[in-house]
């Protein structure tokens, strides 16, 4: 950005050298986490100051996005010309004014308490008693010094309210150790529903000691479901609630995701809903007979078009209902979002309230 950006910028060498200064300290945003928590995950800084390094951040990854459009522009130009054609100061500074503003809006975007989701998604099988039953998913929480305490309180208050009955937490919790997040995660214990609050671990609960985040959550009442399942009864009628591991564990020397080991013992017959944090293993789940397979860590690709290069890492799964064979898989754009880079646009946070049905209908409504 120095070279092509501020280098051609006709100002005084004074002003260059600041902005040159700036940039820098704003693009060594995650050197500046490490530094501040020993993570570069968990940035240890006042909301404010995180919040506006996410926006520094953000425009200047945007600003290089708008200049390699504006240097494709002028080698277009001068190809027609024959001829150099120079990018005029006041260009450049518009597209360093357009980064600013849609880095801000990225930012107040990812930092929202989101708005529940609801949607109908049809169950093969579905036992008459579960018709209209309504699940709440969660995930992504990414609990950390730019979603704190008083912003859980928030979604949880949301959650309480939206009805559900049951909730599933799939995965990303926290970013920080429990010594870190202790006051940060103390509103999940109010977490109501009538069948139970569920839980997975996603991929960042193993960077900060998974073994001590296992036990606290479900010290707060969380049943966490690694490589387990829970039966969800209505009389004589069952639903299987399955959860697995994520995909990461054995980088950190856990068990990973099991989908046999989460289905012993469960009752046959009784459609499977399955939690699993990264959705790249969906076709696998399909096979297995799973109805429904509950997902996030992609936070939707983050930016509409960015999402396409998230999907590649993901088995082509970045944000909304996926037909898998015979499953409807469900990707979460995530209720917060990594606090190492919050920018929305075009892919909004959600919380997802899902209502079964035995038929076709498939819908969407926003609930305030």
């Amino acid at each position: 950005m120095i070279a092509r950006w501020l280098a051609p910028l006709s100002l005084p060498l004074a002003a260059k050298a600041t902005l040159a200064v700036l940039l820098l300290a704003a693009s060594q945003f995650h050197l500046w986490n490490r530094l501040s928590s020993g993570s570069v995950f968990a940035p240890e800084f006042p909301r404010a100051v995180v919040l506006a390094l996410n926006g520094a951040f953000g425009a200047i990854a945007l600003l290089a996005v708008l200049q390699i459009a504006l240097d494709l522009g002028a080698l277009a130009a001068a190809l027609v010309q024959r001829g150099s054609v120079a990018i005029p100061d006041g260009v450049r500074f518009a597209a360093a004014g357009l980064a600013v503003l849609l880095a801000g809006i990225g930012v107040a975007q990812a930092a929202r308490v989101p708005p529940v989701v609801e949607r109908e998604v049809v169950i093969p099988g579905l036992p008459p008693a579960f018709e209209g039953y309504r699940l709440l998913q969660l995930t992504d929480l990414h609990l950390s010094r730019l979603f704190p305490a008083s912003w859980a309180r928030a979604v949880v208050a949301r959650a309480n309210a939206a009805g559900a009955d049951a909730i599933v937490v799939t995965g990303d919790f926290i970013d920080g150790s429990v010594a870190m997040r202790r006051d940060d995660v103390a509103p999940l214990a109010t977490l109501r529903a009538p069948d139970g609050v569920f839980g997975i671990p996603g991929n960042h609960e193993y960077f900060f000691d998974y073994p001590a985040w296992m036990a606290h959550l479900a010290g707060l009442g969380l049943r966490m479901l690694p490589n387990a399942h829970a039966v969800l009864a209505r009389g004589e009628a069952a639903l299987v609630l399955a959860g697995v591991t994520d995909a990461s564990a054995p980088n950190a020397g856990q068990p990973g995701p099991d989908l046999a080991a989460a289905l012993k013992g469960a009752p046959p017959g009784a459609p499977i809903l399955l939690l699993d944090h990264q959705p790249r293993n969906a076709r696998q789940a399909a096979a297995r007979g799973v109805a429904l397979q509950l997902s996030g860590h992609t936070h939707g690709g983050m930016i509409r078009g960015l999402d396409r290069l998230v999907a590649r890492g993901n088995d082509g799964f970045v944000s909304g209902a996926y037909a898998v064979g015979g499953m409807t898989l469900f990707v979460g754009n995530g209720t917060g979002i990594w606090p190492g880079f919050a920018l929305r646009l075009g892919r909004d946070s959600e919380m997802t309230r899902f209502v079964l049905r035995a038929g076709d209908l498939i819908s969407i409504q926003v609930i305030i």
